[in-house]
């Protein structure tokens, strides 16, 4: 007789998958057990465990402990990529920052006018060399000086915005394979970044005011920590600034281990006197990203990469594989904006206007588990024990707000029971009525 054989771990994974998209299993519905789907599925309790890993890594469930396994309801910004459909017409977008200053557009049509009024304004469609001109560079530089950074322009290379910047830099001083030290909860690109170069993430515990050190020189001892990315200034989605003792600590750790340090500056202009970047403090081995796209417009793709000397070379062939770099037109109008003090003016006008959003925030949600930067675009919002964060986010959505919840943050399987609020996009009055609707929503969430 023919005995039929159970199913795969990879069938029971596309069955269960397929199943949930289609809506066949709706959103917010209790799986069944691991034990009991291991004598439902004919397979051992470890495949079954496999099972409900692998389709939390897709998204589509989470496991609340002591509770069981559940259905994601997908709404807001609750994984690496964003749904923006709503039930209802949009009362406000707070899972992504998009701040806009007055006048900012006629700056950009002045800006535009000027450059077009150039001696030379064919040069501006030339093909820039890998990393950008000297001149360019040097413009950087420049800026980077009131930082803390003072770097020669040769160890500057230009880039199309941050995020390119961070992914130049790993693809020339990573290996597939490797450890990258990160915080257990931090910017979702990273996670991007890692998976599409093979990297391996290691979470960092965090603390109310930074990483666990101890924990991350535990780490360093026991893998082979290739690098570790961070954000000391302005962290997202927490807001921390990392004092003097931490930073000192941070280096002397990766100094021990011998570490590459990824300094994620793209919020840092938001602390108007933070303590010195930690390219100032270990040069030797911190590579340090930015962009133009928090301080100035999220469309204006500029960014750049500060290098260690001996690295440049490496970096610079990467960024030729990837895009050469930031195109010419985009280049002209950063860099003049850099050096008649544009970017300055606009990074105070952001400080006092994220200031001010806060303010909008901490009277809204009095009372709430809150944790922020005084002068940043982000809460972080902690949840009631019984309010699971795709539920909140899909009950949001159905009043027309939009939020991020934890799991687009989390490096590690622990996913906190929170949201990310992003302030900067809508116009105050409307930030302040959404964050009252917001709160009055949540509240009424039986328990």
């Amino acid at each position: 007789m023919c005995r039929l054989r159970p199913p795969s771990y990879k069938a029971v994974v596309d069955e269960f998958a397929a199943a949930i998209r289609s809506g066949a299993i709706p959103a917010g519905a209790r799986l069944p057990t691991h034990r009991a789907l291991a004598r439902e599925r004919r397979i051992a309790l470890a495949t079954a465990t496999r099972v409900y890993a692998e389709l939390a890594a897709l998204g589509l469930v989470v496991g609340e402990p002591g509770r069981g396994t559940f259905v994601r309801e997908r709404s807001g910004y609750d994984g690496l990529e964003p749904s923006r459909a709503l039930p209802v017409p949009r009362l406000a977008d707070l899972s992504f920052n998009q701040p806009l200053a007055p006048g900012q557009t006629e700056l950009l049509r002045q800006a535009l006018s000027a450059l077009a009024a150039t001696g030379d304004a064919e040069a501006l469609l030339h093909q820039h060399p890998p990393g950008g001109r000297r001149r360019d560079r040097a413009v950087v530089a420049t800026y980077l000086l009131e930082r803390g950074i003072d770097v020669p322009p040769q160890d500057v290379l230009l880039t199309g915005g941050s995020q390119q910047a961070l992914d130049v830099v790993l693809r020339a001083l990573t290996r597939p394979g490797d450890v990258l030290a990160v915080d257990a909860l931090s910017y979702p690109g990273i996670k991007l970044l890692a998976s599409a170069h093979s990297l391996e993430l290691a979470p960092v515990p965090v603390t109310p005011t930074g990483p666990d050190l101890d924990a991350l020189d535990r780490l360093c001892r026991v893998r082979p920590v290739r690098a570790v990315y961070t954000q000391p200034t302005v962290h997202n989605p927490l807001g921390w600034v990392l004092d003097r003792e931490h930073r000192d600590r941070l280096v002397a750790v990766a100094r021990s281990r011998d570490c590459l340090i990824v300094e994620d500056g793209t919020y840092a202009f938001l602390d108007a006197s933070p303590p010195p970047p930690l390219q100032a403090l270990a040069p030797e081995r911190t590579c340090h990203v930015a962009g133009l796209s928090k301080n100035v417009a999220t469309g204006l793709r500029f960014g750049f990469a500060v290098l260690p000397g001996r690295h440049v070379g490496r970096v610079a062939r990467s960024l030729r594989a990837a895009a050469w770099g930031s195109p010419g037109i985009v280049t002209a109008l950063a860099t003049r904006w850099l050096s008649d003090g544009t970017v300055t003016r606009l990074e105070g006008s952001r400080r006092e206007d994220a200031a001010a959003r806060q303010g909008i925030a901490r009277a809204a949600l009095a009372g709430l588990d809150v944790t922020a930067h005084p002068t940043s675009y982000t809460v972080w919002l902690g949840l009631e024990p019984h309010q699971r964060p795709d539920h909140v986010a899909a009950v949001l959505a159905e009043e027309g707000i939009l939020v991020s919840t934890a799991d687009a943050f989390a490096t590690g399987p622990h996913r906190p029971r929170a949201l990310r609020l992003a302030l900067a996009t809508p116009p105050p009055d409307e930030l302040r009525g959404a964050l009252h609707r917001l709160r009055e929503t949540i509240e009424a969430i039986p328990p």
